[in-house]
């Protein structure tokens, strides 16, 4: 199973519908939460997630609505004995906010919370990296790429008689030496693109966000304000929904989740029509306790060349 199960899409002040942030990607047998904010341990229970399904934690940066949830769905792992270590990502200079909300109370510490901060762009983990963002402390979003691999064709398979362990055996070689002739890799199997998903909160447009966000097949994006407050985005190192669905047509997202949205505005729909000037494709408005699934995977030649990341030219 690939989805996102969303737990908050307020920004700064939750609303009587929205709480604050806090995502869960479920990523075959992983389950990554981003930015769990005040009200997130709840939200888990209504959305169906239990504190075992949470094997990594990444926090952006140290702002309230992105980060007061954390007390609450740490001590949670340790009531419920959670077997697994638990990675938390975070960004290095925020290392004392994060030891306070790790005991912010008295509590019987059996779960094994290991701090990971980060330290600057690159790989965190295998198959995801962090990258810094602008904003006004120290901020970074997340993307995880999962290698490109092969699809094995049984058609062709069952042309040159290969079954059973020598199945194996040509993935792990690339080629069988059958009959007197050898078979690739290649004749048996297409190419198969790795899927691709990207986190992105509380920025201005920056080098960062389109390296993000280029070619991911599902790419979770603030879009605190609309164009009519852009330049109050810009002064608090926010995004707009036109800049986010722009960023999103630049990159060649497959589809776009819209977030973390300001109390100012009182109709989601707004935010809809403006993302859709700039972006035609695969568009949602985020609401608490929505599924959102990774796009099925494209066919090599759907997927097309892998360019490079896109910048912003600031």
């Amino acid at each position: 199973m690939r989805e996102l199960v969303i737990l908050g899409t307020a920004s700064q002040v939750p609303t009587r519908t929205r709480n604050h942030n806090g995502y869960l990607l479920r990523w075959d047998g992983a389950g990554i939460l981003f930015d769990p904010g005040e009200g997130t341990q709840r939200q888990m229970l209504r959305a169906g997630v239990a504190a075992s399904d949470i094997t990594r934690i990444c926090v952006t940066h140290f702002h309230g609505d992105h980060s007061l949830g954390l007390p609450g769905v740490i001590q949670r792992m340790s009531l419920d004995r959670v077997k697994h270590a638990v990675p938390v990502h975070f960004p290095a200079s925020g290392g004392a906010f994060f030891a306070h909300l790790r005991h912010a109370t008295s509590f019987y510490e059996t779960a094994d919370v290991r701090a990971a901060p980060i330290a600057g762009d690159g790989p965190i983990a295998p198959h995801l990296e962090a990258r810094r963002l602008r904003h006004s402390i120290e901020t970074y979003g997340f993307r995880l790429v999962e290698p490109d691999g092969r699809r094995m064709l049984p058609d062709r398979l069952a042309a040159h008689g290969i079954t059973g362990p020598a199945v194996g055996e040509i993935i792990r070689t690339g080629h069988l030496d059958l009959d007197g002739r050898r078979v690739l890799l290649d004749e048996v199997s297409e190419p198969r693109p790795g899927q691709r998903f990207a986190f992105i909160m509380d920025t201005g447009l920056c080098d960062g966000v389109f390296a993000l966000a280029e070619g991911v097949d599902l790419l979770v994006i603030e879009a605190t304000f609309l164009s009519e407050d852009a330049a109050m985005a810009a002064e608090v190192g926010h995004l707009t929904a036109a800049q986010a669905a722009h960023v999103a047509h630049q990159s060649g997202v497959r589809r776009l989740v819209l977030t973390h949205f300001s109390q100012r505005y009182d109709d989601p729909a707004r935010f809809r029509d403006e993302a859709r000037e700039h972006f035609a494709g695969d568009l949602v408005i985020a609401e608490d306790l929505m599924r959102v699934p990774v796009p099925a995977r494209l066919a090599w030649d759907q997927w097309g060349s892998r360019s490079e990341p896109r910048t912003s030219g600031t």
